[in-house]
């Protein structure tokens, strides 16, 4: 059944309420109808992890998730975590540690990250590997990502460091 309605989304802080079919994922209006290319449309199963964002804070598989399952709830995207000037403590130790080849799953990489580092600030190699092994890579920079893991959660817990002597 292709039942036209609208959704109200709040991605990026942004909030737009715009027609949907019932069938469509969070992933289609995301790149569609918001124009964020962040998200990827990868396995459509929801097994690879490159289309990851987050909802409430919570990483999530957008391409299984019904636009209009996540109405009002506060979704973000690679797009909305910091800017060319002011980039987020992982998209930062990404780019340091030189952790894409291709780039194809480094938006699941990164959500996944900042959505483990807001659970756990001071993750093992174990842990981080435990939490990315959902996440499909064909390139081979594991050891790079995991480094760039290790290394983002140094430069959180430096930023909250700095804003709480502030």
């Amino acid at each position: 059944m292709n039942m036209g309605c609208t959704v109200t989304l709040c991605v990026n802080q942004v909030r737009r309420t715009l027609p949907a079919t019932v069938e469509a994922s969070l992933l289609t209006v995301l790149r569609n109808d918001f124009a964020l290319n962040g998200p990827k449309y990868g396995c459509g199963l929801g097994q690879c992890g490159a289309c990851t964002v987050l909802v409430d804070g919570v990483a999530a598989r957008a391409c299984v998730i019904p636009a209009h399952g996540v109405a009002d709830r506060q979704i973000t995207t690679l797009e909305g975590l910091g800017t060319l000037d002011a980039l987020h403590p992982v998209q930062q130790a990404f780019i340091e540690q030189q952790a894409a080849q291709c780039g194809y799953c480094l938006n699941g990489m990164i959500m996944m990250t900042v959505a483990l580092l807001a659970r756990n600030p001071e993750p093992e190699e174990e842990d981080i590997r435990r939490e990315l092994s959902g996440n499909l890579c064909r390139c081979g920079t594991h050891l790079e990502i995991v480094k760039a893991v290790l290394r983002a959660a140094e430069l959180t817990r430096q930023n909250f460091t700095r804003r709480s002597q502030s």
